[in-house]
């Protein structure tokens, strides 16, 4: 007899291959030594937080003794802090926000489970483009939704416009975009953002349904080398913001992040009344006290991002004369290379023997390639181009 859901019997044997990874990496460190292994399985900010956010949590402790200090509070956050965070997304989104516009939430992911519960009935489908975070698919799973991804354009990784609307139909119900891209470091342009909206404004009329537009942006403040990154909001009525200072503060356990619409969007009220209802029932009640007092503190500022810049260059030199293709990325801090030979699992496997950490891109949705997530040491990536080197020659 089963105990579980058939679904999570499912993921448990499937698993995330990224989570796979990191527990690989664990169990080579302890057999080898943690200085023995590279590892680039986990987008995990290693950079020490800006120096406001412990500026916030000192001033949070000298009031951490009064009533109510941990209390509750009204689901979607703060008041006042909300209206602070939409001055500030304001700013950064090029458009005007109110308070009552944004919701914060216990992290990117909360909130993007307390929207689609919000808009997703069972069966209807959430599109994005491959390769994509896998977990996308699990949270659209949560409630009774289809994940269906569409490949990119090859080999660039922009987004295919007409492959998407090839692929639309009755059933598409919401279309997320992820710019910095997770695993590939695109950013996506303009132009390419402004023809998605009218395709989903022409699809929406002709289903006589809406498609919402997510943006996935916990990347944003890392882009390389002047790059814009194009906000959604001003473009498309039906679209919403997700994101969250895990990686420009460098603070993912603490699960702090926001959703923000629209101004475009008519009906605010009621789908910010339905963000907060469904991020009540789904058990998160309302964003974390203390990782709103550091965002009260720390808004605004980021860890060091020259620091993520000369990662960059040095993995790119490494894989350089490692004798890898890739492209150079855009924004966020993953490379994307070709697996030599063109099996990513077989790969990764080789690379392990060299104590080297990386996910394949099937684990993305797209086989073939390689993840490489460079928020570690200089030194760790240094210390890899023999492995990456000798992993290579061994599929040539």
């Amino acid at each position: 007899m089963g105990v579980l859901a058939d679904s999570v019997e499912g993921y448990l044997g499937s698993g995330s291959w990224i989570r796979r990874m990191f527990e690989a990496g664990a169990k080579l460190k302890a057999q080898h030594g943690v200085d023995k292994v590279q590892d680039f399985s986990l987008g995990n900010p290693d950079l020490p937080a800006p120096s406001a956010v412990g500026e916030g949590l000192r001033e949070f402790a000298a009031h951490a003794g009064e009533p109510f200090a941990f209390g509750y509070m009204n689901n979607a956050g703060f008041p006042w802090l909300r209206e602070k965070l939409a001055d500030y997304l304001s700013a950064e989104q090029g458009v005007s926000l109110k308070g009552g516009d944004v919701m914060l939430s216990c992290g990117a992911a909360g909130a993007l489970n307390a929207f689609l519960r919000a808009v997703i009935n069972p069966g209807d489908e959430l599109m994005c483009f491959a390769p994509y975070f896998v977990e996308y698919g699990f949270y659209v799973g949560n409630f009774g939704g289809v994940l269906k991804p569409v490949a990119s354009k090859k080999d660039t990784f922009e987004p295919d416009i007409a492959a998407m609307e090839a692929a639309m139909g009755p059933k598409t119900r919401v279309v997320l975009v992820n710019s910095p891209n997770n695993p590939t470091g695109v950013i996506y342009g303009r132009e390419s953002l402004k023809a998605l909206c009218d395709l989903l404004a022409r699809k929406s009329a002709e289903y006589g349904r809406t498609i919402w537009l997510v943006a996935d942006e916990p990347y944003r403040f890392l882009a390389y080398d002047g790059a814009e990154v194009p906000s959604v909001l001003p473009l498309y009525p039906y679209a919403i913001l997700v994101s969250s200072f895990s990686k420009n503060l460098s603070l993912p356990g603490e699960r702090v992040g926001y959703a923000a619409l629209s101004p475009l969007l008519d009906e605010r009220e009621k789908v910010m009344a339905a963000l907060t209802l469904t991020n009540r029932i789904l058990g998160y009640v309302n964003p974390p006290v203390v990782g709103q007092q550091i965002m009260a503190k720390a808004l605004g500022s980021h860890v060091d991002k020259s620091v993520y810049e000369a990662r960059r260059k040095a993995m790119a030199e490494v894989l350089t004369k490692a004798g890898y293709e890739y492209r150079m990325p855009a924004g966020a801090f993953y490379f994307f290379p070709k697996a030599p030979g063109g099996d990513d699992v077989a790969f990764v496997s080789r690379l392990a023997e060299e104590l080297v950490l990386a996910v394949p891109g099937s684990g993305f949705g797209c086989p073939g390639y390689f993840r490489l997530a460079f928020c570690v040491d200089e030194k760790v990536i240094r210390a890899a181009e023999g492995g990456f080197t000798r992993a290579r020659k061994a599929f040539a």
